[in-house]
């Protein structure tokens, strides 16, 4: 059964892909073309050498905003529709459609980690695997964080003391 936390140094740099737990070298992370990113978006299945980038997709500091890309991507073919095919004046096209944005939206913010996982899942990784490297990855965040303030914290005394003449 594979483990819910990633290793540490899985959360390398895009460019240079760390190895598997088990140490053997993982496979590169290959984007997809812009039609392939297309049926993606629109929530097709990515072919197998496209799997470690579905993993970064999901788990990078920007997922969130990849996820309401994709999701705008998603609304534009009702939205054009509507805004094409609706017999009404422009401006109640316009409201329509708005409305419609923001009622999807609502929903995809709503579901957001779910739908992540859901693509993760297509991508032939374990349930849970997209949350667990996010959350490994802000442990990571708040641990660097946490050394460079105390660092801050001990240059600030030591200049406080030198001040004081201590």
């Amino acid at each position: 059964m594979p483990t819910s936390q990633p290793p540490a140094d899985a959360l390398g740099p895009l460019d240079v892909p760390a190895p598997d737990a088990d140490g053997t070298p993982a496979e590169p992370v290959v984007r997809p073309a812009a039609h392939r990113w297309l049926w993606y978006a629109l929530g097709g299945r990515l072919p197998a050498r496209h799997r470690r980038w579905v993993l970064h997709d999901t788990t990078t500091r920007t997922w969130g905003l990849r996820h309401v890309a994709r999701m705008l991507v998603q609304m534009a073919v009702p939205i054009a529709l509507v805004m094409i095919f609706l017999p009404a004046p422009w401006q109640l096209r316009v409201a329509v459609a708005g409305g419609g944005i923001f009622l999807g939206l609502i929903y995809s913010l709503a579901y957001m980690p779910e739908t992540t996982e859901n693509r993760v899942v297509k991508a032939g990784y374990p349930a849970g695997t997209a949350t667990a490297y996010r959350d490994r990855a802000a442990q990571l965040r708040d641990d660097r964080d946490r050394v460079r303030r105390r660092a801050a914290a001990a240059k600030r005394a030591a200049r406080y003391r030198e001040r004081q003449g201590r």
